[in-house]
């Protein structure tokens, strides 16, 4: 962790996703900061299983290749709880959030690894550990609020270090933030952010791990939205970070307009990775800096909601990733597309929901013309997502069904006995709040 953690995070992409695909209207979450008595306390408990009929899990030996075997397979329980005061003492709040993990058993006799791990870098990963994922101070005077520790940052706010929700459990932030809202409709964020920890998939990934962030330097974040004019809601963000051991320093422009008109929204997406130490990092990057833009137009219609998306990154420097995570903050994201999208690539997204049998059935395509890059997917890449969401239980319960097909133009995906230019994927969890 030497230089910036984006270059681990952009390197080692791996999977997942996901997200309503109707039109949000993105807005910068600010810490409430608002006087009351007593703690308040809450939680969740999530069961998550995922297999597909390539990728072998760390406990397999690398040969199995259908859906649902044990090889192929991968579990984990969850359960987090949190407390939360937001005036402890002369109106300073404070929250803390515990999160665990296990396998109950499940490697046993029905899984080879897991969705998330506590244990380190090996296969002492799949063992049940815990971690402090949140722990903070909050204080506000005036319009401005001051948010200090380990905690969430939203993707509207942070669109390179942001907290992913497609796993078991979201990855958090040692970091300072300071909001403040003194300008009529617009708010001006600021954030040092100085560790973090990684939300990537299975045992190898270590959530209790949290890690410096580009040494103690960490990363600078200035975010700015404004919604002055009607239904029209702009955001630009600004990142640097200071180069390490010679290196140059890191510089991150990225902005958004957002523009709502009834059901229907229209939006566009630009910016820029400059750091000369970033160019021609890999032997497919040019001497160009990373510049991504990308275009979405969406809406609703009774019961359905449909979206198109485009995006296109061109070859130079590292791409567009997430510090802390996998996903990008491309429209065109989907559940396990972020490897064909995020470097040399023009990627086209289609999407369409409905709301039946209880839930909403959602559907989406992505069609990545991925120039040989980095994902080794070759020319061109495709993924279909047919997902099923529903509340149940009073709406306690909150339970997702997704089928993912991967197609690429190349031998992408392999094991120790298969090499296949596609893959299936299956994925259910439930997530009970309380």
């Amino acid at each position: 962790m030497k230089k910036l953690l984006i270059l681990s995070a952009a390197a080692s992409a791996v999977l997942m996703a996901g997200g309503d695909i109707a039109p949000v209207e993105p807005a910068v979450a600010a810490p409430v900061v608002e006087q009351s008595s007593g703690w308040d306390f809450s939680g969740q408990a999530v069961v998550y299983y995922q297999t597909d009929d390539v990728k072998n899990g760390v406990l397999s030996d690398g040969t199995s290749d259908s859906l649902f075997d044990q090889g192929t397979s991968r579990a984990d329980f969850g359960l987090q709880l949190r407390a939360v005061n937001k005036d402890v003492f002369a109106g300073i709040g404070a929250g803390v959030e515990v999160s665990g993990l296990s396998t109950l058993n499940l490697e046993n006799w029905m899984v080879s690894d897991v969705m998330q791990g506590t244990g380190g870098t090996d296969v002492d990963g799949l063992t049940d550990g815990g971690w402090i994922s949140q722990m903070y101070l909050t204080y506000g005077v005036a319009n401005t609020t001051f948010k200090l520790g380990r905690q969430e940052l939203p993707k509207a706010l942070s669109p390179f270090a942001f907290s992913e929700n497609w796993n078991v459990f979201k990855n958090t932030f040692d970091a300072a933030l300071v909001v403040n809202t003194d300008i009529a409709n617009t708010t001006i964020v600021g954030a040092w952010v100085g560790g973090a920890n990684y939300n990537g998939l299975g045992a190898l990934n270590d959530l209790t791990d949290f890690n410096s962030v580009n040494d103690d330097d960490g990363i600078y974040m200035l975010t700015v939205q404004n919604k002055s004019i009607e239904d029209l809601t702009l955001t630009g963000t600004y990142y640097y970070a200071a180069g390490q051991d010679n290196a140059n320093d890191t510089h991150i422009l990225w902005g958004d307009a957002h523009y709502t008109f009834g059901d229907y929204c229209v939006a566009a997406q630009v910016g820029t990775v400059m750091n000369d130490d970033f160019k021609k990092a890999n032997g497919f990057a040019s001497n160009d800096d990373t510049v991504a833009f990308g275009l979405k137009a969406g809406g609703k219609f009774d019961i359905f909601n449909a979206s198109i998306a485009y995006s296109s990154v061109n070859d130079g420097g590292i791409g567009v990733f997430n510090v802390g995570g996998v996903k990008t903050p491309l429209y065109t994201q989907m559940i396990l597309n972020q490897n064909a999208i995020r470097f040399d690539s023009d990627s086209f997204v289609a999407r369409v929901g409905v709301k039946a049998l209880g839930g909403k059935f959602g559907l989406a395509y992505d069609y990545s013309d991925t120039n040989k890059n980095t994902s080794n997917f070759g020319d061109d890449y495709q993924e279909l997502d047919l997902t099923y969401k529903t509340k149940v239980f009073n709406d306690t319960t909150t339970l997702f069904a997704g089928y993912i097909y991967q197609k690429a133009d190349a031998k992408a995906f392999t094991n120790a006995n298969k090499t296949s230019d596609d893959q299936n994927v299956v994925r259910f969890w439930a997530r009970y709040n309380f």
